[in-house]
């Protein structure tokens, strides 16, 4: 026989954590589940998460279980989700383990994918020296040598990037990429260096970057690369139909429930401006409107 819970969270990172824990301070009956692999696996440190500053991600999961132990409301399964049917306040959740349990509420908070970029050395530097946020890194890296790789799709909005990053490091910040002609002239005017020839590879000592490689062999030295490499949805959320724009989730702006009513989404999967506080504060958010929703119900039965 399968379980009822008024809300399944799919996601075990900040934002489902957040919002477990609003729920069970809400008296509301939960099962988070968490398929394991972090997006930040290879991260050493978070940051810029006030009281845990420099706390390693694994430390922050473990401080927040272990939180979350003493709300015997909330259930932790690690496991993933395979399928979501049904509607509001009858929705049918397939764990990847087999079981089945009904569910109220919906909550997504699986985060985003990042794909690898097909320049050799990329994967293996990834986390450790290649970033995508200098909030999240910057603080740490500010006296080596920074290179920022514009990818195509964002090469117009490449300036604003390029002078925030500019301002976080003491060394001259060098932009790799072919640029339009108006964001060539920005740079140039902020004194940012620019190399448009093709990256072949990234050339590391000691398991750090040490340098870039040109298409024509000529290399730049480089300690700390910033990308914001294509993203795409898990392959539950994409199974969903729920509508997107720029490749994330559409929410309402307060409630956070998307296309499909009785399903939220909080985090990563919703914005590309992500970072570990945001991703709990949406989480936070999702679960009070999710709390709110639910105690209505109750009453309108009454």
């Amino acid at each position: 026989m399968s379980c009822t819970y008024d809300v399944v969270i799919i996601g075990g990172g900040p934002s489902g954590l957040s919002a477990a824990l609003a729920l069970g301070r809400g008296r509301k009956r939960v099962l988070l589940c968490d398929a394991g692999p972090r997006r930040n696996a290879a991260a050493i440190h978070m940051q810029n998460f006030v009281t845990r500053d420099g706390t390693p991600p694994d430390e922050f999961r473990q401080i927040a279980r272990g939180q979350l132990a003493s709300y015997a409301n909330v259930t932790i399964r690690d496991t993933g989700v395979s399928t979501v049917s049904g509607e509001r306040n009858a929705f049918s959740v397939q764990l990847s383990v087999g079981d089945e349990v009904r569910a109220r509420r919906i909550l997504l908070a699986t985060g985003m994918v990042d794909e690898m970029l097909p320049i050799e050395g990329f994967r293996e530097l990834w986390g450790r020296s290649i970033f995508q946020c200098p909030y999240c890194h910057g603080w740490e890296i500010q006296d080596k040598r920074w290179g920022y790789l514009v990818q195509p799709e964002n090469a117009a909005h490449a300036a604003p990037f390029s002078l925030l990053a500019s301002g976080f490091t003491t060394r001259r910040l060098t932009v790799f990429g072919d640029l339009p002609r108006d964001v060539r002239a920005q740079l140039h005017a902020a004194d940012i260096a620019i190399v448009a020839t093709p990256v072949r590879r990234l050339r590391s000592h000691d398991g750090q970057l040490a340098a870039v490689e040109l298409t024509n062999g000529t290399e730049n030295p480089c300690e700390a690369l910033f990308v914001h490499p294509p993203q795409h949805q898990v392959a539950l959320v994409q199974s969903l139909g729920l509508a997107v724009e720029d490749g994330y989730l559409k929410v309402d702006p307060m409630t956070r429930e998307t296309s499909r009513r009785g399903i939220y989404a909080s985090g990563d999967l919703t914005t590309r401006m992500q970072s570990a506080i945001i991703a709990a504060a949406s989480g936070m958010q999702a679960a009070a409107a999710i709390n709110m929703e639910l105690s209505a119900d109750l009453m309108s039965a009454m």
